[in-house]
Protein backbone atom coordinates (compact mmCIF):
# COMPACT_ATOMS: atom_id res chain seq x y z
CA UNK A 1 0.00 0.00 0.00
CA UNK A 2 1.53 3.43 -0.88
CA UNK A 3 -0.37 6.78 0.06
CA UNK A 4 0.60 10.48 -1.19
CA UNK A 5 0.34 13.96 -0.83
CA UNK A 6 1.13 17.10 -2.77
CA UNK A 7 2.44 20.04 -1.93
CA UNK A 8 2.67 23.48 -4.01
CA UNK A 9 4.66 26.28 -2.49
CA UNK A 10 4.98 29.98 -4.54
CA UNK A 11 7.51 32.46 -3.53
CA UNK A 12 10.25 33.06 -0.91
CA UNK A 13 10.05 30.80 2.10
CA UNK A 14 8.24 33.76 4.40
CA UNK A 15 6.59 35.61 2.13
CA UNK A 16 5.42 32.97 -0.40
CA UNK A 17 2.57 30.60 0.15
CA UNK A 18 1.91 27.43 -0.40
CA UNK A 19 -1.18 24.29 -0.62
CA UNK A 20 -1.21 20.73 0.52
CA UNK A 21 -3.55 18.04 -0.89
CA UNK A 22 -3.99 14.50 0.17
CA UNK A 23 -4.68 11.60 -1.53
CA UNK A 24 -8.33 11.27 -0.29
CA UNK A 25 -8.64 14.99 -0.51
CA UNK A 26 -9.41 15.59 2.89
CA UNK A 27 -6.77 17.83 2.13
CA UNK A 28 -7.25 19.50 -0.51
CA UNK A 29 -5.82 22.60 -1.34
CA UNK A 30 -5.53 23.53 2.62
CA UNK A 31 -3.26 26.38 2.81
CA UNK A 32 -0.05 26.85 4.08
CA UNK A 33 2.46 29.32 4.77
CA UNK A 34 5.19 30.76 7.00
CA UNK A 35 2.72 32.26 9.42
CA UNK A 36 0.35 29.16 9.71
CA UNK A 37 3.78 27.31 10.31
CA UNK A 38 5.69 30.23 13.08
CA UNK A 39 3.23 32.40 14.03
CA UNK A 40 -0.90 32.07 14.22
CA UNK A 41 -1.76 32.67 10.78
CA UNK A 42 -4.03 30.70 9.12
CA UNK A 43 -3.50 27.35 7.57
CA UNK A 44 -2.12 24.12 8.50
CA UNK A 45 1.77 22.89 8.76
CA UNK A 46 3.66 20.26 8.81
CA UNK A 47 4.14 19.27 12.64
CA UNK A 48 0.52 19.97 12.79
CA UNK A 49 0.02 17.01 10.39
CA UNK A 50 2.32 15.06 12.14
CA UNK A 51 0.99 15.64 15.11
CA UNK A 52 -2.53 14.41 13.88
CA UNK A 53 -0.65 11.63 11.80
CA UNK A 54 0.81 10.21 14.91
CA UNK A 55 -2.89 10.84 17.32
CA UNK A 56 -4.41 8.73 14.69
CA UNK A 57 -1.96 5.87 14.09
CA UNK A 58 -1.18 5.25 17.84
CA UNK A 59 -4.98 5.68 18.65
CA UNK A 60 -5.83 2.83 16.32
CA UNK A 61 -2.82 0.73 17.56
CA UNK A 62 -3.81 0.52 21.11
CA UNK A 63 -7.55 -0.15 20.12
CA UNK A 64 -6.04 -3.04 18.26
CA UNK A 65 -3.86 -3.79 21.54
CA UNK A 66 -6.95 -3.78 23.28
CA UNK A 67 -8.78 -5.91 21.55
CA UNK A 68 -5.81 -8.20 21.40
CA UNK A 69 -6.04 -8.18 25.38
CA UNK A 70 -9.77 -8.99 25.72
CA UNK A 71 -11.06 -5.37 25.84
CA UNK A 72 -12.89 -3.03 23.57
CA UNK A 73 -12.94 1.06 24.40
CA UNK A 74 -16.05 2.80 24.68
CA UNK A 75 -13.61 5.79 23.43
CA UNK A 76 -10.24 6.65 23.07
CA UNK A 77 -8.96 10.15 22.94
CA UNK A 78 -4.89 11.16 21.95
CA UNK A 79 -3.77 14.58 21.50
CA UNK A 80 -0.02 14.25 20.09
CA UNK A 81 1.78 17.72 21.50
CA UNK A 82 5.02 17.78 18.74
CA UNK A 83 7.98 19.69 19.95
CA UNK A 84 9.54 21.54 17.19
CA UNK A 85 12.67 23.50 18.39
CA UNK A 86 15.59 25.45 16.26
CA UNK A 87 13.88 24.06 13.09
CA UNK A 88 13.66 20.31 14.30
CA UNK A 89 10.83 18.17 15.77
CA UNK A 90 12.42 16.79 18.59
CA UNK A 91 9.97 15.11 20.78
CA UNK A 92 6.22 13.69 20.49
CA UNK A 93 4.31 13.82 23.60
CA UNK A 94 1.03 11.32 23.60
CA UNK A 95 -2.08 12.48 26.02
CA UNK A 96 -4.40 9.61 26.20
CA UNK A 97 -8.25 9.72 28.00
CA UNK A 98 -9.38 6.26 27.57
CA UNK A 99 -12.54 4.95 28.71
CA UNK A 100 -12.12 1.11 28.69
CA UNK A 101 -14.94 -1.02 30.54
CA UNK A 102 -12.82 -3.77 33.22
CA UNK A 103 -9.10 -2.81 32.62
CA UNK A 104 -6.95 -1.53 35.33
CA UNK A 105 -4.91 1.66 35.22
CA UNK A 106 -1.44 -0.91 35.03
CA UNK A 107 -2.99 -2.89 32.74
CA UNK A 108 -4.14 -0.26 30.11
CA UNK A 109 -0.24 1.54 30.79
CA UNK A 110 0.88 -1.92 29.80
CA UNK A 111 -1.05 -2.00 26.52
CA UNK A 112 -0.67 1.88 25.91
CA UNK A 113 3.34 1.76 25.87
CA UNK A 114 3.49 -1.39 23.97
CA UNK A 115 0.78 0.73 21.28
CA UNK A 116 3.36 4.17 22.07
CA UNK A 117 6.21 1.55 20.54
CA UNK A 118 5.00 0.00 17.91
CA UNK A 119 2.57 2.05 15.71
CA UNK A 120 3.91 2.68 12.75
CA UNK A 121 4.38 6.72 12.86
CA UNK A 122 6.08 6.14 16.18
CA UNK A 123 8.43 3.71 14.49
CA UNK A 124 8.81 6.12 11.62
CA UNK A 125 9.65 9.42 13.88
CA UNK A 126 13.65 9.16 15.09
CA UNK A 127 12.85 11.12 18.46
CA UNK A 128 11.49 10.70 22.17
CA UNK A 129 8.21 9.94 22.11
CA UNK A 130 5.95 10.05 25.65
CA UNK A 131 2.93 9.30 27.06
CA UNK A 132 -0.04 10.44 29.60
CA UNK A 133 -2.51 7.51 30.02
CA UNK A 134 -5.68 8.53 31.83
CA UNK A 135 -8.53 5.78 32.56
CA UNK A 136 -12.06 8.29 32.66
CA UNK A 137 -14.84 6.85 33.68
Amino acid sequence: MKRNATAVWNGSGKDGNGHLTTQSTVLNQTQYSFNSRFADGVGTNPEELVAAAHAGCYTMSLSFGLNKAGFTAESLETTALINFENGTITGSHLVVKAKVAGIDQSALEVIAKESEQTCPVSRALSVEISSEILLVE
